[in-house]
């Protein structure tokens, strides 16, 4: 947490505008319409400079929400500039009643990463719940988003640890694996 506080006070004034430059690893196209960012918590890089330029380009843009301990998380449509409430730990989300879709995409933060795909949350387990539950569904792609001074040699894992597909710093998008 210390090493990314000090990459969000170097990076991240800026960090944001670079993921949005760069835009996504994969691109729009048949079946791939939907993506999830998310609201940085704390000293999280921001998605959302991205997320308006996805919304731009004819994505359909959505965030997570909890639902409750121990469930996949829920993704409710919204759009940069839309009204968001405060949500479990105060993470600001869409309001209930808002659209559910399912990402083809899903923006993932963390507090570290490996090369090899995978990451280091915060304990609860919602996005290796939630990427377990969707990649049961369809294919998606998992991107894990962070500050390049996250990076560790290798992330401890269990046997249920969803992998990520890609990594995006400000420094560089990677393939994982």
């Amino acid at each position: 947490m210390a090493v990314r506080a000090a990459a969000h006070a170097a990076e991240g004034a800026t960090a944001g505008a670079v993921l949005a430059r760069r835009g996504l690893p994969v691109a729009l196209g048949c079946g791939t319409k939907v993506v999830s960012g998310f609201h940085a918590f704390g000293d999280e890089i921001t998605v959302l400079p991205l997320m308006a330029r996805l919304a731009e380009a004819g994505w359909i843009t959505a965030l997570p929400v909890v639902v409750g301990k121990g469930r996949p998380l829920e993704f409710r449509a919204w759009a940069p500039g839309e009204a968001l409430v405060p949500g479990r730990w105060d993470i600001p989300q869409p309001p209930e009643g808002v659209r559910v879709v399912e990402p083809d995409v899903v923006l993932v933060p963390l507090l570290a990463f490996d090369r090899q795909g995978y990451r280091l949350g915060y304990g609860g387990g919602f996005y290796d719940r939630t990427l377990a539950a969707l990649r049961a569904q369809k294919a998606i792609t998992a991107i894990g988003v962070a500050f390049a001074g996250q990076e560790v040699q290798a992330v401890p894992r269990e046997s249920f640890d969803a992998r990520l597909d890609y990594v995006m710093t400000e420094r560089e998008c990677f393939r994982c694996g």
